[in-house]
């Protein structure tokens, strides 16, 4: 799997799709880059869902907190890995039980396992990119 020459139709078929985001490891601290990166899909038209098992049932930027994928009551189009590589594996494993559409694992998050076997259930993956540079993209 090349996972770097994503074209720039697959990312902006997968964005232009997707409503609802669950961003696995939130974090509440605004230095962070997952919520950087949670307040700017918010800013543009996602509702996007925190998963943090620290702050699972607060409130972040509006939306409740849950401590994991299987924990939300309502259907997720995305999910937007901002955790380890190797934690990645097992939440593909997730995204894939929930019925998502779509892995996204952000910069530097990579694992071609689990990747594969959310592909060989019918998921389109993206990893080693963030969609808050890849949006602006296919804006132009």
């Amino acid at each position: 799997m090349e996972y770097l020459r994503y074209t720039p139709e697959f990312i902006a078929g997968i964005l232009r799709s997707t409503k609802v985001i669950a961003l696995v490891g939130a974090s509440a601290n605004p230095d962070r880059d997952s919520n950087e990166v949670m307040q700017f899909l918010q800013r543009n038209g996602y509702r996007v869902i925190p998963v943090n098992p620290g702050l699972a049932g607060k409130k972040l930027l509006g939306e409740t907190a849950y401590a994991s994928l299987r924990d939300i009551p309502e259907k997720v189009d995305m999910v937007d890995v901002f955790r380890n590589s190797a934690a990645a594996g097992p939440i593909c494993d997730e995204a894939i039980e929930i019925g998502a559409k779509y892995i996204w694992m952000q910069l530097g998050v990579t694992n071609e396992e689990g990747a594969a076997r959310a592909e060989a259930a019918g998921l389109k993956v993206v990893m080693n990119r963030c969609p808050k540079i890849e949006l602006p993209r296919i804006a132009r």
